[in-house]
């Protein structure tokens, strides 16, 4: 289980990724196969990304999934 600090801070860095790559939440959502709704819950700290996720997330940005994760 991932704390909250840790769930915020992992949404910030999405969001921040997102920002630089003048993404959409949309265009995440949609390479993710999530619905925009479950990413902007990614963004905000209110739902924990799973293994797959994470990983298609760092695809999208081209960062490791460590990064992703604060490590």
């Amino acid at each position: 289980m991932i704390k909250i600090d840790e769930k915020k801070k992992f949404g910030e860095r999405l969001s921040e990724l997102r920002k630089k790559k003048k993404a959409s939440q949309a265009e995440v959502a949609d390479y993710i196969e999530l619905t925009v709704a479950a990413y902007q819950n990614y963004e905000t700290g209110r739902r924990e990304a799973g293994y797959e996720v994470i990983a298609k997330l760092a695809d999208f940005y081209g960062v490791t999934t460590d990064y992703l994760l604060g490590r």
